[in-house]
């Protein structure tokens, strides 16, 4: 890959489907060596995007500059240069450890020598040591994660596209491989991943909002907390979250207000003595209050307020 600090420089990218638009004329660059959110809801765009950058689509019009190929003119360098997940899980549950990593480390060209040395750092990154004879259909679904991800990078791609990793994974199991993911980024692999946890956007060094294909925000994860959510956010949890959702919402104190779990996330624009004030406020129209705090910000309150307010 040439030596650019951009490992994925994206041009007006554009994919429609008949008069569908699934990807609208979207711009980006990723850093060589960083973790990159591609976010949103099931149906957003990402996975439109990832099959476009990764060769497997053609785009409508735009082009991308993936590995320091153009995915429209070189889009057989651009597979030959990356590592790819699937959304789905990608290994055959009826053939062992060892198998999987021999039929993949074979279809990316590895000679004998090359993939017994990588099938070893494959079984210890996937944590399998003295299991390779395993079928791979019995192995719990965060080990068959990552085992996935140590073949994806088998042939030592600077590039490495993950669409949904964890959809379906329990939250331990989701730890442990965004672990692994930090690890393979400060070897200096590019991570790419799509995902609609925005929990696991955290982990991330930048990010990218997406809805209905369009790019609403992007920027790291404090950065995008810092300039979308300025005002205090309160967390109520209430014996009856509807009629809280009709008492908060006509108060002129709120800003913005939404469901989240089995609380309300407040945004107000009082900046002192705001608990006992709406704790008093809810009290007041027969809503009792179990409980009220200040609390920091997540992703979720950005993308939840960027949605309501992006018209």
């Amino acid at each position: 890959m040439p030596d650019n600090i951009n490992a994925i420089e994206v041009l007006n990218l554009t994919k429609r489907f008949g008069n569908f638009v699934s990807v609208d004329d979207i711009s980006f660059s990723v850093v060589r060596g960083s973790i990159f959110g591609f976010l949103g809801a099931n149906g957003a765009g990402k996975s439109t995007t990832i099959k476009m950058l990764t060769g497997l689509l053609n785009p409508t019009s735009g082009d991308a500059v993936v590995a320091g190929y153009s995915i429209k003119k070189n889009p057989e360098k651009v597979k030959s240069s990356i590592g790819y997940m699937s959304q789905k899980f990608s290994l055959y549950n009826d053939l062992t450890v060892k198998e999987n990593i021999t039929f993949f480390g074979r279809v990316y060209g590895l000679d004998e020598k090359s993939l017994q040395r990588r099938m070893l750092d494959a079984v210890k990154i996937a944590h399998l040591e003295g299991n390779e004879d395993r079928l791979t259909g019995s192995l719990p679904g965060g080990i068959k994660q990552r085992l996935a991800l140590a073949t994806a990078v088998l042939h030592n791609p600077g590039i490495v596209f993950l669409d949904e990793p964890t959809s379906g994974v329990d939250p331990i199991a989701r730890r442990g491989f965004w672990d692994l993911i930090h690890e393979l980024s400060d070897k200096g692999i590019t991570i790419f991943v799509t995902t609609h946890y925005l929990e696991e956007a955290e982990y991330c060094h930048n990010i990218i909002l997406l809805d209905a294909g369009k790019i609403i925000a992007q920027g790291s994860p404090k950065s995008l907390k810092a300039d979308y959510l300025k005002f205090p956010i309160l967390s109520i949890e209430t014996d009856n979250l509807i009629s809280a959702m009709q008492v908060l919402g006509a108060d002129l104190n709120v800003k913005d207000i939404s469901v989240f779990g089995n609380a309300v996330h407040l945004i107000t624009s009082m900046k002192e003595n705001n608990e006992s004030y709406f704790s008093e406020l809810l009290q007041s129209n027969s809503v009792l209050v179990r409980h009220i705090k200040s609390v920091e910000p997540t992703l979720e309150d950005v993308f939840i307020y960027l949605l309501e307010h992006k018209n």
